[in-house]
């Protein structure tokens, strides 16, 4: 071992006083030796006797102390490194001091196995877990050199405690005369101590909650957080509680409802369990879950389904369209019972038997007031030979430079044998009669079978065929030209075979203006029987601009009521591969001036789809398609749909109305 050496001298608290060359001498470190013998030399010398026989009575006793310190040595009474053993007590490993005089210290550097203290055996109570100095206080007063110096004089100082954390740690120990400014202090000696992790006896906390869980109060539908967070080692686990019962699966430290509904309300607690002492349970969270208060606007019926009569395995479509904010859910009803599936503003009865008669209603519901029911609607079923059919179409339409004609077509059949009359007009002038501005003045008509030209007129008095012409007018019911010589045009097949015909309707010279063109089932009403041939359906194809509509009048004959399918394609034309089709039409159906029906994008319903290949339609490629469908049952009358392009867009439209057996 080295012996020791002055630690330091301070003149803020001088303990003796030396003349300068004395004070030089224990700055640079002399030997205690020749400190005495200047000492000497000095009391002979200095008139101050006193004064300096005193420091030289300190320095020789520096040198008492030196010379036995030449013998200190720190014994460590077990060898390092030290292993601890972890019993049924806390460890203690002692280090000694020996051949020592006047220890009044520990010095403390280094790092300490968590969970052990460096204490003194005279005074067990005052310890260091860390770097200071032990004395008397447990403290201690700056040295200067970043530790602590006091008064504890021990010579076996004690390492004690249980280790919680495995690993190697090292500290040093210093020992320390006298204590205060000015004390000699030992070497620094190094210790290391091996914690196994066998040796270690972990920490153990029982859990304890730092987060409570909180009540609230939400509406239905609404999300619902409760979050908790407990301390403890280990990591507590939880277990979410409701009315006192475990909640399945639900043991995290947050509690998630996504849509609250009134079951969910009660009594929230949670568990906190980690194996060292009791579970904890947290305080009490209410829920609370409220109906939401209705906002928006009650449901309002703009339409009623109609009473309709109907021959016996008629297809009978029957309508409602019912306003309010959140838009309202449908329940159709028969005789006050709900009909199973029955949800659509469309209610569609295929081969209808006597079994269908009945008052059908419909329930509308959106949260907002009470739920509506629309008035009721009397199905009949009945037989009539005269039973309701398409007699006419009638489109009236703008021919312009851009759009110099446009395409009218009907399909004949369903009866059993025989031909039918058949008018076709296309009128110009004749609308001035009627108060119209801004007609064509000379439209043509040219009647196509098939594909086949069968029939053109110009101009309707040529040949001498008015007088023919105005009696085939008279017996359909349609207005009178006001002259022979005027320039409309009309053609008139006495006797047209079932199928298909189309009649192109021009401007004579690329005259353009308004012109209506019209097809007209030639054959006395009171004629007409289940064998008769009849329009199954008759169509326009028209481009419509963004500034204007395209009004479509059809005519429904016979003594009961019929089914329709009515339609506005465009997307579904460009399916097919036709260019400059429109993109989204919207379609209306009127009664006079009454709103029937009105559809924009037809939904892909599949009542609607199985109706298509009911009458022969080609079908719509896509459900979503913005293509617009009315199916309607209505009694016998005249009535209109009224096509236009959504948000002003334009483009090519096939309009159609078919008869819905």
């Amino acid at each position: 071992m080295k012996s020791f050496a002055l630690l330091h001298f301070r003149l803020a608290r001088p303990r003796f006083h030396l003349a300068a060359a004395a004070l030089i001498a224990l700055l640079q470190r002399m030997p205690v030796v020749r400190v005495v013998a200047l000492a000497d030399e000095l009391v002979s010398a200095s008139p101050l006797g006193s004064v300096l026989k005193s420091a030289a009575a300190v320095a020789a006793s520096l040198g008492a102390v030196h010379s036995l310190a030449g013998a200190t040595v720190l014994v460590a009474s077990q060898s390092s490194p030290v292993s601890t053993k972890v019993g049924t007590s806390s460890t203690q490993v002692a280090f000694t001091v020996t051949n020592t005089i006047n220890i009044a210290s520990w010095k403390i550097g280094g790092t300490l196995p968590p969970g052990m203290t460096i204490s003194a055996t005279e005074d067990p109570s005052k310890v260091l877990s860390g770097p200071g100095m032990l004395d008397a206080t447990g403290g201690g007063v700056d040295d200067g050199y970043g530790g602590l110096i006091g008064g504890i004089s021990s010579t076996t100082p004690l390492l004690k405690g249980t280790p919680t954390t495995a690993g190697n740690y090292t500290f040093t120990l210093q020992a320390y005369e006298f204590g205060g400014l000015g004390g000699l202090a030992s070497n620094s000696f190094n210790f290391t101590v091996n914690v196994s992790a066998a040796d270690v006896t972990p920490v153990t906390v029982a859990p304890s909650f730092t987060t409570q869980p909180q009540g609230v109060t939400v509406n239905t539908g609404a999300a619902i957080t409760l979050a908790a967070a407990a301390s403890g080692t280990p990591t507590p686990t939880f277990q979410w509680n409701k009315n006192g019962t475990p909640i399945n699966g639900a043991t995290s430290a947050t509690l998630t409802i996504a849509s609250a509904q009134a079951a969910d309300a009660g009594t929230y607690t949670v568990t906190a369990t980690n194996g060292v002492g009791s579970p904890v349970t947290s305080n009490s969270a209410v829920v609370t879950v409220s109906a939401p208060v209705a906002t928006g606007v009650a449901p309002v019926f703009a339409q009623s389904p109609l009473a309709q009569n109907v021959v016996p395995g008629a297809t009978v479509a029957l309508n409602v369209t019912a306003t309010g904010t959140p838009a309202p859910t449908l329940q159709w009803r028969k005789d006050g019972v709900a009909i199973s599936g029955a949800t659509k503003s469309s209610l569609i009865l295929s081969g209808v038997t006597a079994a269908n008669a009945g008052s059908y209603t419909v329930v509308a519901t959106n949260g907002v007031g009470n739920a509506v029911t629309s008035s009721a609607a009397a199905l009949t079923v009945a037989s009539n030979a005269n039973f309701g059919h398409l007699t006419n179409l009638a489109i009236f339409a703008t021919l312009t430079a851009g759009t110099p004609d446009f395409t009218v077509a009907t399909v004949i059949g369903g009866g059993s044998g025989g031909t039918k009359p058949l008018l076709i007009r296309a009128v110009g002038p004749a609308l001035g009669q009627l108060g119209v501005g801004g007609f064509v003045v000379d439209p043509k008509a040219d009647l196509f079978a098939g594909s086949t030209l069968t029939a053109s007129n110009d101009n309707w008095g040529d040949g001498g065929a008015s007088a023919t012409l105005s009696a085939a007018f008279a017996s359909v019911g349609a207005f009178s030209y006001a002259a022979a010589t005027s320039k409309d045009a009309a053609i008139f097949l006495p006797a047209a075979a079932p199928g298909s015909y189309s009649v192109k309707v021009s401007g004579v010279g690329g005259a353009t203006g308004l012109v209506l063109a019209e097809l007209y089932d030639a054959q006395p009403s009171g004629t007409f029987s289940a064998a008769s041939h009849r329009f199954l359906d008759v169509s326009v194809l028209k481009q419509i601009d963004s500034t204007e509509s395209l009004t479509v009048g059809f005519n429904l004959a016979g003594a009961t009521s019929r089914t329709v399918l009515i339609r506005a394609v465009g997307p579904a034309l460009a399916a097919l591969g036709v260019g400059g089709t429109m993109p989204d039409p919207q379609l209306d159906l009127f009664s006079g001036s009454t709103v029937l029906a009105s559809n924009d994008n037809w939904g892909g319903d599949p009542q609607i789809n199985a109706t298509f290949q009911s009458v022969g339609a080609f079908g719509f490629s896509q459900s979503t398609s913005k293509d617009a469908v009315i199916i309607a049952t209505l009694p016998p009358g005249n009535y209109t749909a009224v096509v236009k392009g959504v948000n002003g867009s334009s483009g090519l439209t096939l309009v159609e109305v078919y008869d819905v057996p």
